[in-house]
């Protein structure tokens, strides 16, 4: 199960930033917030041990000022990722030492989607004139992301 559909999946990209894309690009978007989804959840988990909880809380996740303004910028896109889809993505990666709380799963999504949105727009940062992204700016987006999340 994807996180998003193709379909949709263009269309955010048109949305969140005017920019093109193609099937390539799926497979590396859908790849690119699995992983970040599991690296958010490694620290989130290690933040609710220390912080003594038997489950992730939501004040567990390490969600930063701006990771916050994506999740909005999503939220006010109309977007959005299913929240079995989501979950098929955590059950597929690395085995979290606790589980997630109710509250915690309602926000993946919109954490997701926030995520999406950050990486979407980068490709104008690193870019300012690219209509279509090709191998190297996915390379160069992923290589920021990968040194901040």
């Amino acid at each position: 199960m994807h996180l998003f559909g193709l379909s949709g999946f263009e269309w955010f990209f048109h949305r969140a930033a005017n920019l093109d894309v193609d099937k390539n690009d799926f497979r590396r978007f859908d790849d690119f917030l699995s992983g970040k989804l599991q690296d958010l959840l490694l620290r989130a988990v290690e933040n609710a041990a220390a912080n003594g909880h038997d489950a992730v809380q939501p004040q567990d996740l390490p969600i930063t000022e701006g990771l916050q303004e994506s999740i909005d910028a999503f939220t006010t896109l109309g977007e959005t990722v299913s929240r079995d889809a989501v979950l098929e993505v955590v059950s597929r990666g690395t085995p979290l030492d606790l589980p997630l709380a109710e509250e915690t799963q309602a926000l993946l999504p919109g954490i997701v989607g926030g995520i999406g949105v950050a990486l979407v727009r980068s490709f104008r940062i690193v870019d300012e004139k690219l209509k279509t992204p090709q191998a190297t700016h996915w390379d160069r987006v992923t290589r920021i992301f990968d040194q901040l999340l």
